[in-house]
């Protein structure tokens, strides 16, 4: 009967291990901006400045962000950013869209492309 309980005790100990990586992974899809709107977010870095993507609060219908991920050393690993800058666009918590820059670090999307994914977006939802 002792073994009987030692199986229980495992197999509990699985399943709250199984709960607590579902309870976190929920939680890495959360939008940086919070809330239920469409969110564009760029990821760069201290040391690629010159890059920066200028023209991200001229995009209309969304609101904007900007993470340096030399600040926020977690946030590369959480959203799976591999280059900077990274520009991702969120709808409530959902990843919908990814724009990377090239081999260069410079960003190769356009404001009129990234505005055409944020139009997409909203005209989907109707």
């Amino acid at each position: 009967m002792g073994k009987n309980h030692t199986s229980l005790k495992i197999f509990g100990g699985y399943l709250l291990i199984l709960l607590l990586m579902l309870m976190s992974s929920s939680a890495n899809g959360q939008s940086p901006c919070g809330g239920d709107g469409l969110c564009v977010v760029q990821f760069n870095a201290g040391f690629n400045e010159a890059n920066k993507v200028k023209w991200l609060g001229d995009l209309n219908d969304c609101d904007t962000k900007f993470i340096d991920i030399q600040k926020d050393t977690k946030a590369s690993g959480k959203y799976k950013i591999v280059v900077v800058p990274t520009i991702l666009i969120f709808n409530g918590e959902e990843e919908v869209g990814r724009f990377q820059a090239n081999i260069m670090m410079q960003m190769e999307a356009t404001k009129d492309e990234v505005q055409e994914k944020i139009d997409e977006i909203i005209m989907e939802d109707f």
